[in-house]
């Protein structure tokens, strides 16, 4: 004997909804741990998570007063998808676009902290030539640019530029804030600076290309 899940047509629509729902749920779960295990190729991840997530998207929007958790429907169902979860509610874009994403957003913070770097090596060099050698005046910026190196992650742990600057701002600190550097001590910081902004240049990525 039959067994009808619905008793009238909007019913019928319902119980078909919640099947391509979870449909989608399961086939999303599978397309995430097979891109996991490198069963399939980027790109074709890519193409069919996009579909996915827009059909989800379009249902959900569909349920939204039926399901209005989704969540819950995992549960009511018992469906052990949680890869497909964070994909579909709390990602919304595929695995491939998140890092994309996550990859220039490093690179455009390294670029801006690589920028600030420069302007304050320039800005360190400038302030001796013009014979700004007080401890008040030099401290300042070699403070500024230790700490822009300190935020560049790509440098070595041990860049011989921070480690200098760190000597600098040491013997800097143990001075009276009037106190002016010598001829001698003036020239040998430029010389560190100025050796200390080459070595940086090479050591970015890419630097000789």
């Amino acid at each position: 004997m039959e067994v009808k899940l619905w008793s009238d047509k909007r019913e019928r629509e319902m119980y078909e909804n919640f099947a391509d729902l979870y449909a989608i749920i399961k086939a999303t779960e599978k397309l995430e741990k097979a891109y996991v295990r490198d069963v399939v190729s980027s790109s074709d991840y890519e193409s069919e998570s996009l579909k996915l997530i827009a059909q989800f998207k379009t249902l959900a929007s569909t349920l939204k007063d039926t399901v209005p958790s989704v969540d819950r429907f995992v549960d009511t169902y018992k469906m052990d998808c949680p890869a497909a979860l964070n994909r579909l509610v709390v990602s919304g874009v595929p695995a491939t676009v998140e890092h994309r994403s996550a990859a220039a957003a490093s690179a455009t913070t390294s670029a801006a902290t690589v920028a600030e770097c420069v302007q304050h090596f320039i800005t360190a060099m400038d302030t001796l030539k013009l014979n700004m050698v007080a401890v008040d005046q030099v401290h300042p910026v070699l403070a500024d640019l230790l700490a822009s190196l300190n935020k560049l992650t790509i440098l070595p742990g041990e860049f011989e530029g921070r480690v200098k600057m760190r000597e600098w701002i040491g013997r800097l600190s143990k001075m009276g804030a009037a106190d002016e550097l010598t001829d001698q001590q003036a020239r040998q910081l430029h010389f560190d600076l100025e050796s200390s902004y080459n070595l940086f240049m090479a050591a970015l990525p890419n630097a000789g290309s």
